[in-house]
């Protein structure tokens, strides 16, 4: 007769946080062991643990936009390998599908690890990120010209890269033949490969210190406290439909604009996301898969309700996403998707402009939205090494109840990245970084007003160096809500070395600069909250004083006349009077 384990509430929760520390463990190996500047200084990359049937335990993030799909990863790999036998201990399994388990484009590369305990499948480690390079026609892999996916670089289907910790040289031999860093591709391989590792051995030695039984039965504990905590604060919304519209710029190709929707309904014990109606998938790579939508709701279900929460399946219980097949919110093969990020931020921030009018003690206004992602190629001007930046960029953020917005930050999608450092981008690529300031517009009026944009000018060093950008936003502004005005445009413009200024413009391919050429990177500033004219004068006084807003500004938008040379208000319009 089989006897029962008997474990108290603590030891269940002892177990749970090792399982949350076994991630943490795992992200910080992948980030001190990777080669690429894009994993160890911007920290593009996700890895955590899920259970055996794939459900999320634990998940170490720099991108916010992939919560989430190493569940998607874990259960495409379950669905390919799901026979007896078919998985082993040492295997290892790599997998970028955008349409299936990975979720996002070719470029973020997912690695999923078995975990064995007495011959029995309990757990799958497993970790995405950003390679430098997969293929493809364009250097950096990802563009804003691509039609299909088989433009956009190597493929890996849900593959053994190890068979019984057996190494599956011809694979690598094939990666190291088709990318143009095959030194940073395949070094950002063997860190994930490290990660995966230790996430293999910490969760046996945590079964090998409490027993299989209590770790699984600790597993189920996370879960349903996940759920419990997540309808108890669903519990607190307001319930109801609400709705919101908005445009995508273009699809990089010249077509668009691409309306899309969303109706959120929130219910007692769901809430559920309907972006149905939305636009069809298109031929440009803004196209993003409904496992990239799903992460991003997910995102915002978390700000919505407990941003503070650790994440698991358990937490994601009651929520729903429904969107219609092949739309651009759903893309199907052979879709190009190589900048999804563009669409799949529309679906955090559609739920996000739907709800911020009734919740906005917990949502502000409109923030830059867009990744506004380089990739800048060419030669060094030292070593003659040819180089690659591929890097996102920092915006405003919105105004919300009783707060300025936040200044250059990442946008949702982004999380707790973090750009290139000057001094190592000057020091590995072949440019000089002319500027990196705060793009003060006086964008987004308040009565809490929009944070500011950043300026970021990188000055080519050697001749036939290319730039290709995508900064969505550029025609469809950051919203203001409750009064406040909306933001600026995200926007490239081109200074050449004779003085010619080219854009500016929301993207471009391959865009060529030569020796002396300045590309300026300018974000949004974010939407703002609330009258303008409810702005109290000596805040009004303050921003100006300090550059964010001019003199001009000060009275046209906010009804306070300003001494020019100190500051001091000398009067209200008679608008502000009012």
């Amino acid at each position: 007769m089989e006897t029962k384990v008997k474990y108290d509430q603590f030891t269940l929760e002892i177990v749970k946080d090792s399982l949350i520390a076994i991630g943490e463990e795992m992200f910080h190996t992948l980030a001190r062991t990777s080669m690429s500047p894009i994993i160890y200084e911007v920290l593009d990359f996700a890895s955590g643990l899920t259970d055996a049937k794939g459900q999320l335990l634990t998940q170490g993030n720099g991108v916010t936009g992939f919560i989430g799909m190493l569940t998607f990863m874990v259960k495409q790999t379950l669905e390919k390998f799901g026979k007896e036998g078919d998985l082993k201990p040492g295997d290892i399994i790599i997998i970028n599908d955008p349409y299936g388990g990975g979720g996002s484009h070719l470029s973020d590369v997912g690695l999923v690890m078995p975990i064995f305990y007495d011959g029995e499948l309990v757990a799958f480690s497993a970790n995405k990120a950003h390679w430098t390079e997969v293929g493809g026609k364009d250097p950096g892999s990802w563009t804003t010209d691509s039609t299909e996916i088989f433009q956009e670089g190597l493929q890996f289907p849900c593959i053994k890269l190890f068979d019984e910790g057996k190494l599956n040289q011809p694979l690598v031999d094939m990666i190291a033949a088709n990318v143009r860093f095959p030194d940073l591709s395949l070094g950002d391989m063997w860190a994930q490969v490290a990660a995966l590792r230790t996430g293999e051995k910490r969760f046996r030695e945590l079964c090998d210190k409490y027993g299989k039984e209590v770790v699984m039965d600790s597993i189920d504990h996370l879960l349903k406290h996940g759920e419990q905590l997540a309808l108890k604060e669903i519990a607190k919304l307001p319930k109801g439909t609400f709705e919101a519209v908005d445009f995508i710029d273009d699809d990089g190709l010249g077509n668009g604009p691409f309306k899309v929707q969303v109706k959120v309904t929130i219910t007692d014990d769901e809430f559920i996301c309907d972006f149905r109606g939305s636009h069809p998938q298109v031929l440009g790579p803004v196209n993003c898969s409904y496992t990239a939508l799903v992460s991003a709701v997910r995102t915002i279900f978390l700000a919505v309700t407990n941003p503070s929460q650790d994440i698991n399946d358990g937490v994601f219980r009651p929520l729903k996403v429904i969107a219609d097949d092949c739309s651009i919110f759903s893309a199907e093969r052979p879709a190009a998707v190589s900048t999804y990020w563009e669409t799949m931020l529309y679906g955090a921030d559609l739920v996000w402009k739907a709800l911020a009018p009734v919740i906005p003690h917990r949502l502000n206004a409109g923030h830059l939205l867009s990744v506004c992602g380089i990739v800048l190629s060419g030669v060094h001007h030292d070593t003659h090494e040819p180089f690659l930046i591929v890097e996102p960029s920092a915006g405003g953020w919105g105004a919300g109840e009783g707060l300025d917005g936040a200044s250059g930050q990442f946008c949702i999608g982004d999380g707790e990245t973090y750009n290139v450092p000057v001094e190592v981008a000057e020091t590995r690529y072949g440019v000089m970084i002319d500027e990196y300031s705060l793009r003060t517009d006086g964008a987004g009026a308040g009565e809490f007003r929009g944070g500011c944009g950043v300026i970021r000018a990188y000055r080519a060093m050697t001749d036939g160096q290319t730039i290709t950008a995508t900064f969505g936003r550029h025609k469809f502004l950051p919203w203001g809500f409750n009064g406040g005005h909306d933001g600026s445009r995200n926007e490239v413009v081109i200074v050449k070395a004779n003085g010619e200024v080219v854009g500016p413009f929301g993207k471009c391919a391959r865009f060529p600069l030569n020796k002396g050429d300045v590309v300026r990177l300018i974000t949004a500033t974010g939407g703002g909250y609330g009258d303008p004219l409810q702005r109290p004068a000596e805040k009004v006084a303050w921003d100006a004083k300090n550059g964010y807003i001019s003199i001009e500004q000060a009275k046209d938008i906010y009804g306070v006349i300003l001494n020019p040379e100190t500051f001091e208000v000398e009067g209200l319009t008679p608008a502000r009077r009012k």
